[in-house]
């Protein structure tokens, strides 16, 4: 198998698990497992806790001592055998404990192939975009497929797609990949240290640049977590559940094809301030009018909340950093503002939504509101 076909079913098959994940599995604790929505939330933002630090602190102690090829072997192993342990029926302190181990081991996986994506780009002049397509591939089928199970069986049906999902992880991982990816490079430089945190704080804007990408990822924390079970309680059939969440994959696909030739030359601040709009008007319609099909509308804003703010901080790194400081700024964006701010405010959310379910929804814009004001206040000052 060559390279480039190695990396493109690298990626689809982990976003293919990353699609029944994600959107999901609060819904899933709750309707199978009998969980509240409070209880499910505190498990799920334990997890995303747990996955923050194992993607910052874990993944690069792994990746100094082992290969790409072995770390992706042997945590897709590793999450298999913890997410055959949710079958039994258990309690809240088993699910918690299963959890959160799951957490810190399955997310490694990405990292991983990224990395290994970013080496196969230097060393193989793979294409990238190409290859990472894929994932979105993977994604969009999964939540068709979890829409179809769950319409035609029961919610049961998501846990053993996720175990065939990573079933088939594992199969490929376990098979010879890349030779380049089989040897430990030297990443003595990569590592993310006391000297390089404090110079990139030093940096002039980036503690500006990461509050606003972290408030604005974490203003997503309830639609990762509830959005599923949101449109199950409206009644929504499964199938076309699966429908809907696919629209806001499919509209950030079609940003991202687009971002270069339409915002290569768009100020950072300007993207970070249309972010934070669209986030705001996302989140309060779907408030305001608590119905599938609002739902659905807003869909297309994920462009916006999620698609301009990530481009807005990848481009900032990309253009206003050194070499030196942007394996630190990636380190930091995934840690804290992919992985920490959603958990942090997965807690909170799962209250609201118990409150009402449109509340859990309103409560995003304690991030996005704020974001808007940062933007104002410091676009002219910092120049970015």
């Amino acid at each position: 198998m060559n390279n480039q076909r190695w990396l493109s079913i690298s990626f689809l098959t982990f976003f293919f698990t990353w699609g029944i994940f994600l959107p999901y599995w609060t819904g899933w604790l709750t309707i199978e497992k009998g969980l509240s929505v409070s209880t499910a939330s505190i498990i799920m933002g334990a997890g995303m806790i747990a996955r923050s630090f194992s993607n910052f602190l874990v993944f690069p102690y792994l990746t100094a001592r082992k290969s790409y090829i072995q770390v992706i072997k042997w945590t897709s192993i590793l999450s298999l055998l913890l997410l055959i342990l949710y079958i039994p029926d258990s309690s809240f302190i088993v699910l918690f404990i299963i959890t959160v181990l799951f957490s810190a081991v399955y997310p490694i996986i990405l990292p991983a192939v990224e990395s290994g994506a970013s080496v196969l780009m230097q060393k193989e002049h793979v294409h990238y975009g190409k290859s990472r397509s894929f994932g979105s591939v993977g994604y969009t089928v999964a939540l068709l497929i979890v829409g179809t199970a769950t319409a035609l069986w029961n919610e049961q049906a998501i846990l053993y797609l996720m175990i065939i999902g990573l079933g088939i992880a594992v199969f490929f991982f376990s098979r010879p990949g890349p030779g380049i990816l089989q040897s430990i490079p030297d990443r003595s430089n990569s590592s993310v240290d006391k000297t390089g945190v404090k110079a990139l704080f030093a940096t002039k804007g980036f503690p500006v640049i990461m509050m606003l990408a972290i408030l604005l990822q974490g203003a997503h924390a309830s639609y990762y977590n509830y959005g599923f079970l949101y449109l199950d309680d409206l009644n929504v059939n499964g199938f076309y559940i699966g429908i809907i969440l696919n629209i806001a994959v499919l509209f950030e696909i079609l940003f991202f094809t687009q971002a270069d030739r339409f915002l290569s030359k768009t100020r950072i601040s300007t993207m970070f301030l249309v972010a934070a709009i669209g986030s705001t008007i996302r989140w309060v319609l779907v408030f305001l009018v608590p119905t599938a099909g609002m739902f659905m509308g807003t869909q297309m804003l994920h462009a916006a909340s999620f698609g301009i703010a990530h481009y807005a901080f990848i481009q900032y790194i990309s253009k206003k950093l050194p070499h030196s400081q942007i394996a630190a700024a990636q380190g930091f964006y995934a840690a804290f503002a992919m992985s920490l701010s959603t958990a942090i405010l997965t807690f909170p959310a799962g209250f609201l939504y118990e409150i009402s379910p449109g509340t859990a929804f309103l409560g995003m814009t304690v991030c996005s509101v704020p974001a808007i004001i940062i933007v104002l206040m410091t676009r002219k000052k910092l120049a970015y």
